[in-house]
């Protein structure tokens, strides 16, 4: 189910708030800053995230601009112990619906940019090593513990949380 593009989410309902629920409260567990609900068996494109400044959550979000570079240590609750260096977009404007249905815009920096990517990615099938090139796929996860350092992030909600 890690490989497959999930499906969307055609409205969000109670059984939607409580799988926003139920991810939030498995990534708590996990100690982990995102997931995704394809990570628990759910082929549905919603994803929780945590940068430090609380919880979001983002139904069918789609990328909808980015721009600058950084490259960084990132692991994944689905690869345990694996800490690759990844290339990301320093900023994300997504869009999405909220738990409560409204269009939600984010526009995010650093870390919390970081992890919508992440996030985003699992909803579209692509894991951590597919954003390694050729030659670093092929050694491997260099396995560590790497603590991600908070960066600047900034959100915006428009039409609700």
């Amino acid at each position: 189910m890690l490989r497959t593009r999930s499906g969307p989410v055609p409205s969000v309902t109670d059984a939607i708030r409580g799988l926003i629920a139920d991810l939030t409260a498995t990534m708590r567990r996990a100690r982990g800053v995102g997931l995704a609900a394809p990570q628990i068996g759910v082929p549905l494109r919603v994803l929780v995230a945590d940068a430090g400044g609380g919880p979001i959550a983002l139904v069918n979000p789609r990328l909808r601009r980015r721009w600058g570079v950084q490259v960084g240590p990132e692991g994944c609750l689905s690869i345990p112990g694996a800490v690759y260096q990844i290339r990301r977009a320093l900023g994300v404007v997504v869009e999405a619906r909220s738990a409560n249905g409204r269009r939600a815009l984010v526009r995010a920096t650093g870390f919390l940019a970081r992890i919508l990517q992440h996030e985003i990615d699992h909803l579209n099938g692509v894991l951590l090593p597919d954003r390694l090139p050729a030659r670093r796929r092929a050694r491997g996860p260099r396995h560590a513990r790497a603590r991600l350092a908070p960066a600047k992030a900034r959100t915006v909600f428009r039409g609700g949380a």
